[in-house]
């Protein structure tokens, strides 16, 4: 297809991942709004953040059955219609509060971020096999590229965080429902781009893949194993990201959202030169190095309470989150081409309903039983004051009655001189259950590294990483391509 009508279509592709990391990172920062207006506890808020992650999966394994067969086209169209429509359901949480109560705001945002979460999941399920049909000579670079969006859209979010959410906004804190809505900049862009242009038929449908030949990549054990290593990915990248913010709001106070920026700017700029570092390291041995270093970056943030050793190990930790998802995606495109959009789209569903089930809740319930403990073994009595009324769990996981987050968050704004004794404890409370729940989460890429480990040894025994080529030869440039010119819509 024409120079003049991939370019576009690259940049709609592109915009939708900016989008989706504005909006993650503005709710991100507006957690603390939500907590101090609704009295929600930091489990209920994980809730709220993982009901947009699990939306993101559900739909993407869904529509990548269908992608071949229904278009790129509509289904963006659809993703449009499903951004703007989160954001009206959002801005009716505070009329919602004042006329039902908190219950019924928690499904009104748990709602809302599911049908942000359904904008998101149709964007990635079209825009991985799409990219890969505009660029079919040079795959790995523009799918590179296009993963760079994300990270962009958490850096362009995090900036307008930083001037107008939170009380230590930089310009002036602003009603967290207008920065919410800013992501709706770049939705617009990308619906008008969705409009005007012709869009090409999918791979698999140009090369004639049949759906038993795409439905065949379950029987291998390989791919079951990078299945559940980024079910892994997705707890550790999205779950954190979700939580990141938060948490280390409590030990730099006013600065966490720079923190969170400087990391996703690493990921931005890393990620435009991912492309030519894979094609000199072997991948699994890329993704190994990825989990190591991310492990030890969350157990050094865990501990971490200087500023320079804060972003010494926000460093590591960014540097080893940098490379995993796309690098994975690369991996699957590698050894499975014959999966087309389903192999992606199981890969990325899997990744985000890991991170919406278990990342965001599991992070969240981690803070509100290490809090909880922590305040239990100082004073009983002051638990007692500021924990919520109904105790709460995950599955085969004890019930904890976490701090309640409006209580805790009138301490925070108050002067630290002012503070009592038991005030100053429940605020230790809540730091020390951040910080434990980073800790604990180093769990999760420390067994990624394992896996990883193991992958490294099976490949050495088959004689190396090697490409499965889908149309018989393998092509010239770059090792990760392969694919087809294909026709317009």
């Amino acid at each position: 297809m024409s120079e003049t009508n991939r370019f576009p279509i690259f940049v709609a592709s592109f915009l939708t991942l900016i989008a989706a990391g504005m909006g993650f990172a503005i709710r991100g920062a507006i957690l603390g709004d939500w907590s101090n207006q609704f009295g929600f506890t930091q489990g209920e808020l994980g809730g709220i953040t993982g009901g947009g992650l699990v939306g993101f999966g559900v739909i993407i394994l869904f529509f990548s059955l269908f992608t071949d067969k229904v278009g790129y086209k509509p289904l963006l169209g659809l993703a449009f219609t499903m951004h703007v429509l989160s954001a009206l359901l959002t801005l009716a949480a505070t009329p919602v509060f004042e006329a039902y109560g908190k219950d019924a705001t928690f499904y009104c945002l748990y709602v809302g971020m599911f049908m942000f979460a359904i904008g998101n999941g149709l964007c990635e399920t079209v825009i991985n096999p799409l990219v890969a049909d505009l660029y079919p000579k040079k795959k790995t670079h523009y799918l590179n590229i296009l993963h760079a969006g994300w990270p962009g859209g958490l850096i362009v979010g995090g900036v307008f965080a930083f001037l107008f959410c939170g009380s230590e906004a930089l310009i002036t804190k602003l009603r967290w429902e207008i920065p919410m809505l800013f992501f709706l900049i770049p939705t617009v862009i990308y619906g008008f781009i969705v409009l005007k242009e012709k869009f090409p038929v999918s791979e698999a449908t140009a090369a004639g893949v049949s759906y038993g030949r795409m439905f065949s990549i379950f029987a291998s054990p390989i791919f079951l194993m990078l299945l559940l290593l980024h079910a892994m990915v997705g707890y550790v990248e999205l779950g954190t990201d979700s939580w990141i913010t938060n948490i280390m709001q409590n030990v730099i106070k006013g600065n966490a959202i720079l923190l969170f920026i400087y990391t996703s700017g690493l990921m931005f700029v890393l990620r435009f030169f991912a492309g030519p570092i894979v094609e000199k390291i072997n991948p699994i041995g890329l993704l190994l190095g990825s989990a190591v270093l991310g492990c030890l970056g969350l157990v050094f943030l865990s501990a971490a309470d200087a500023a320079i050793t804060i972003l010494a190990a926000a460093t590591v930790y960014g540097l080893g989150k940098t490379f995993l998802w796309p690098t994975m995606l690369g991996v699957v495109g590698e050894r499975f081409p014959q999966g087309g959009a389903i192999a992606m789209g199981t890969l990325g569903g899997v990744g985000m309903l890991s991170a919406g089930l278990l990342g965001g809740p599991g992070i969240g319930y981690k803070q509100d039983y290490f809090a909880s403990e922590y305040l239990q073994e100082e004073s009983m009595e002051t638990y007692q004051e500021y924990k919520v009324e109904d105790a709460k769990s995950l599955p085969m996981l004890p019930e904890v009655a976490g701090l309640d987050g409006e209580k805790v968050g009138a301490l925070k704004e108050k002067d630290a001189e002012s503070l009592t004794p038991e005030e100053k404890m429940v605020l230790e409370a809540n730091i020390y259950g951040g910080r434990m729940a980073l800790r604990y989460t180093a769990i999760v890429p420390f067994m990624m590294a394992i896996g990883y480990l193991i992958l490294v040894i099976y490949f050495r025994a088959k004689g190396g990483y090697k490409q499965e080529v889908l149309h018989g030869e393998e092509p010239d440039g770059e090792r990760y391509t392969g694919g087809v010119e294909a026709p317009l819509e």
